[in-house]
């Protein structure tokens, strides 16, 4: 079969090409030998197709066919039929090849797990067996996804008037945010480059030099810990505009949503995207990135409670409530003491509860309010009978922050998500520009010193009420998670000294770390505003996954190594002799 060439893929063989002599190559899901009967199922990243070997096949390519085990690489050649019996669930179900020449074209070794079996092994040998772990129908499905989303993005800019620039991968280090990842100059001794945990600063350059619209999908590097949604390298869909305001972001970004679930999913969704600013989310939610495929919206019921002989309602700054429609059944004391154990694992002081299974509503602060009280909370907290309803007591950032972990945590238990094929997308805008960092004492930025403050704010940053600063800066939240981070930039000088003041930098720390681009701005800019796209979470979320590792052909585990190639490793002393490094402390 030397001089053969395949001629068809083994998912895309159909009735039409009945009668006809077909070439598949692949390799072997699964093998089923009858005795004078053998059917091969063989596999490539199409689909599986059936190869027949029977009485008519000739005496040494059946032989052939015996010898054949799972995962070995088969090439085959025969004629297209129609199959007896029809399986209805598999695409080339009612074809079937009667093959007339197999050549095996590699052997594979004993199999270290089962790598299509229901029940998956174990994640580090799985890991260790990436390649093998990618022949999964699961994985490959999940990867072609991902690469229909990359090509989607792109189309979809492309035809709006971007330009795809690469930007550089080795750049100077400006600690801020995540750790960088550093690698050493063997020219120029004792000094590092950085990969790039965005290329923001090169963007806004390109704004500068005057390209308009710049696109890229851009790979990107933060030296942090590594959980379900993150890696410790990812790719963002990252672009930048010239002469617009956050809403003809918005409406860019809109589009390119509405294009992609239309190309990649067959979905249409609703336009326009619903908005809720960074207070609103909170307030409603407990968090700025909020799933809003369900309801349990937070209810402020401080006004209410405070006049109670409750010590805990009454010292309290902020007492606020969820709850739980038709949790009651669900939610015993038992389960109800597991919700205040968690609550406590992440830092609350306790929770109050309100469970309403009999006429009356019982509470767990009953000996100190009245029933007619008791009413009114509920009332307030929108609470009837076989509803629980968890209520939470402490300064307002913390209620919110307990709130929303705990409007999480009750949608898993009661499983209010029934249909994980909705796409709830959801804009949270004004967000500010300051957050309080309790540890330092100081305010520091939420996003980066070059977003800009909205105009009724600039006030603030003389009298020092930083709190009070909100930036026209923007996220895309699809489902609870966040996809996309952007704003509009400072392009005035003087203003962003004054925020660069504002954030307690010196004129040589400024000069150190961004004086390339402030530079740069002295010469005039555009207005300009972009944001950056997470393409592995898009693909996450879009194939239904649980982690980045499912949507990520070679990822690292927890610890950010990469088992099957043994990344990170030693290097001999040579190497580290040309850089100018020496291991000290291992």
């Amino acid at each position: 079969m030397k001089s053969i060439k395949r001629t068809h893929y083994c998912g895309e063989v159909t009735e039409a090409e009945v009668g006809q002599t077909v070439v598949v190559g692949g390799f072997v899901n699964r093998v089923r030998d009858k005795g004078g009967l053998i059917f091969i199922d063989l596999r490539d990243i199409t689909g599986i197709v059936q190869l027949v070997f029977d009485e008519t096949t000739e005496r040494g390519i059946f032989e052939r066919a015996a010898s054949v085990k799972s995962e070995y690489v088969l090439m085959a050649s025969g004629e297209l039929r129609t199959r007896e019996s029809i399986k209805a669930d598999m695409a080339t179900g009612k074809v079937e090849i009667i093959v007339k020449d197999l050549q095996i074209l590699s052997k594979s070794a004993p199999l270290p797990y089962d790598i299509h079996g229901e029940k998956k092994a174990n994640e580090e040998l799985r890991l260790k067996h990436r390649s093998l772990d990618l022949r999964n129908a699961e994985l490959q499905k999940n990867l072609i996804l991902r690469h229909n989303l990359a090509k989607a993005t792109r189309d979809y800019f492309y035809a709006n008037r971007f330009f795809e620039i690469e930007t550089p991968m080795f750049i100077k280090s400006t600690p801020e945010g995540a750790r960088d990842f550093l690698v050493p100059s063997r020219l120029h001794a004792g000094k590092f480059y950085a990969l790039p945990q965005s290329p923001q600063i090169y963007k806004q350059l390109l704004m500068i030099s005057g390209f308009d619209r710049y696109i890229q999908l851009a790979r990107c590097f933060r030296d942090e810990d590594n959980r379900a949604d993150r890696q410790p390298e990812f790719t963002q869909i990252d672009l930048e505009m010239s002469f617009v305001d956050v809403d003809d972001v918005l409406e860019i970004l809109e589009g390119f949503v509405k294009h992609v679930m239309r190309e990649v999913m067959d979905v249409e969704i609703l336009e326009p995207i619903p908005r809720l600013t960074y207070d609103e989310a909170v307030a409603k939610y407990g968090t700025d990135k909020p799933d809003t495929r369900y309801d349990m919206e937070i209810a402020d019921i401080t006004a209410l409670v405070k006049p109670t002989e409750f010590a805990v309602f009454a010292d309290a700054e902020s007492v606020r409530g969820i709850t739980a429609k038709g949790g009651a059944e669900l939610l015993t004391r038992k389960e109800i003491d597991k919700l205040i154990e968690f609550a406590k694992g992440i830092g609350a002081k306790g929770l109050s509860y309100i469970r309403w299974i009999e006429d009356k509503p019982g509470c767990s602060f009953a000996k100190f309010v009245s029933e007619e009280k008791l009413m009114e909370i509920c009332a307030a907290l929108g609470c009837e009978k076989g509803d629980v309803a968890i209520i939470a007591a402490d300064k307002t950032k913390e209620v919110f922050r307990i709130l929303g972990a705990m409007r999480t945590n009750l949608a898993d238990k009661l499983n209010l998500i029934k249909n994980t094929e909705v796409y709830n997308y959801l804009w949270i805008t004004e967000m500010p520009f300051f957050e309080y960092n309790d540890e330092s004492g100081e305010w520091d930025a939420m996003h980066h010193p070059f977003t800009m403050p909205h105009d009724d704010c600039l006030q603030y940053l003389d009298t020092g009420e930083y709190g009070k600063v909100y930036a026209k800066a923007y996220d895309l939240v699809l489902n609870g998670v966040e996809l996309c981070s952007g704003s509009i930039r400072i392009t005035d000088f003087e203003l962003q000294e004054r925020m660069f003041k504002a954030l307690r930098l010196t004129k040589e720390e400024i000069e150190a770390k961004f004086g390339f681009l402030i530079d740069a701005y002295k010469f005039a800019a555009p207005p300009h505003g972009g944001a950056g796209i997470g393409l592995d979470r898009l693909a996450m979320l879009l194939c239904g996954a649980k982690s980045l590792r499912d949507v990520t052909a070679f990822p690292k585990t927890k610890d950010a190594s990469e088992l099957m190639s043994g990344s990170p490793s030693e290097v001999d002393e040579k190497q580290l002799k040309e850089l100018h490094i020496e291991i000290t402390g291992k």
